[in-house]
């Protein structure tokens, strides 16, 4: 019996409201008072009621915990599991000490309620600050593109004066004369690469021609026993005019190859410093016929503002425009030089080549190979291999 109204003891439930409150019992203030006095020294089982019908029973259902003999506590699973959750409502020890607490709210809530009472607290400045760098590169645009459309309507407009013989242009005469010889001889220059990378097709197909020949003259030699001789003083003639026809082929290759160098890299570098130069002296007459534009009308408050900008770009594009005249001069001069470095050896080169292999000096032919480090290609080698095709 007495194990029974233990069990009932420690299986004893709290009421509690859907508030997470307890329950308003005339009890909870005693309640409070043993559970204070528990937290500060502790249980006393001596001293210690049990009361079978719960709190608010009858008084005959108390019974002293002196008079039972045996264990004074049975250990239940279900009680501590209900112990070990957490309440829904606020702790019974802080309310035993008077502190009152608020009804639990999520951090997730309290921080939406925050959000929707302040829109856009958390990222105003990331907004403002992309905002601000938007609106900077969009001016940074406009500008551009307005300061393009301003110096071609005044490059247009020299550029027409030019040609109608309405406005003044700025020549540099020496200057002018070394670029119109210097076109010419990068057009005569291409003519002479054009025809040498013929005459290398042509000759290729020659050489490639008397190997196969030779092939089949010394094939007859060896199945035609009574033109045996003939077919090999032949096969022998071409096998020779082919080795002659592979280096003649090596110096022209060479020759064909340093020519290109010339024409289209070295030349073509300085054309295109050329055009910079042309472009920059047509941006300088436009903003010098501007300013002295400017500088015949009124003298008023405004004009001389408009004067003094236009004083600064003319200087800016004074500036350019020398910078490229000098970068132009000292081009043509170091292309001059190269020029006739390059054409003295390859002309030599082709010219001691040519004339070795018609003569048929074979020796004559191979030190003009070793003499300007000409290596040896045969036939067919500059052809890309199946396998770099595909």
């Amino acid at each position: 019996m007495a194990d029974s109204i233990m069990s009932k003891a420690a299986t004893m439930e709290i009421p509690i409201n859907s508030n997470g409150d307890t329950g308003t019992l005339p009890e909870d203030d005693s309640l409070e008072q043993d559970l204070q006095q528990v937290m500060v020294s502790g249980p006393n089982l001596n001293e210690t009621s049990i009361v079978s019908g719960g709190y608010g029973g009858p008084a005959g259902g108390i019974i002293p915990t002196s008079s039972i003999k045996g264990p004074a506590v049975r250990f239940n699973p279900e009680y501590v599991d209900r112990r070990r959750a957490p309440a829904p409502g606020p702790d019974i020890r802080m309310k035993s000490r008077g502190v009152g607490l608020p009804n639990s709210q999520s951090a997730a809530s309290r921080l939406s309620q925050h959000t929707d009472q302040h829109p856009g607290s958390s990222n105003n400045n990331t907004g403002n600050s992309t905002e601000e760098l938007s609106r900077g590169v969009a001016v940074e645009k406009l500008d551009s593109v307005k300061k393009w459309g301003i110096n071609t309507y005044k490059c247009t407009k020299q550029m027409f004066s030019e040609r109608f013989g309405r406005g003044s242009r700025t020549v540099d005469l020496e200057l002018e004369a070394q670029i119109d010889v210097l076109r010419d001889t990068k057009s005569k220059y291409e003519t002479i690469l054009r025809l040498t990378t013929a005459l290398t097709t042509h000759f290729q197909s020659m050489v490639e021609t008397q190997q196969a020949l030779g092939d089949t003259f010394s094939d007859l030699s060896q199945k035609s026993p009574e033109l045996q001789d003939e077919f090999g003083y032949n096969a022998e003639t071409q096998k020779l005019l082919c080795r002659n026809g592979e280096s003649l082929l090596s110096a022209i290759s060479f020759f064909v190859s340093s020519i290109d160098t010339l024409v289209n890299k070295t030349m073509e570098d300085t054309l295109l410093t050329i055009k910079l130069y042309e472009n920059a002296r047509l941006e300088f007459d436009a903003y010098r016929s501007d300013m002295e534009e400017l500088s015949l009308g009124p003298r008023d408050a405004a004009a001389m503002v408009r004067i003094e900008m236009a004083q600064h770009d003319y200087q800016i594009h004074r500036d350019k425009y020398e910078r490229l005249r000098s970068d132009v001069t000292i081009k043509l001069k170091f292309l001059d030089e190269n020029k006739v470095k390059v054409m003295h050896k390859q002309l030599l080169l082709f010219h001691n080549a040519i004339s070795a292999y018609f003569a048929g000096n074979q020796e004559q032919l191979e030190q003009t190979l070793i003499q300007f480090n000409v290596k040896l290609k045969p036939p067919g080698t500059d052809k890309p291999s199946w396998l770099e095709e595909q």
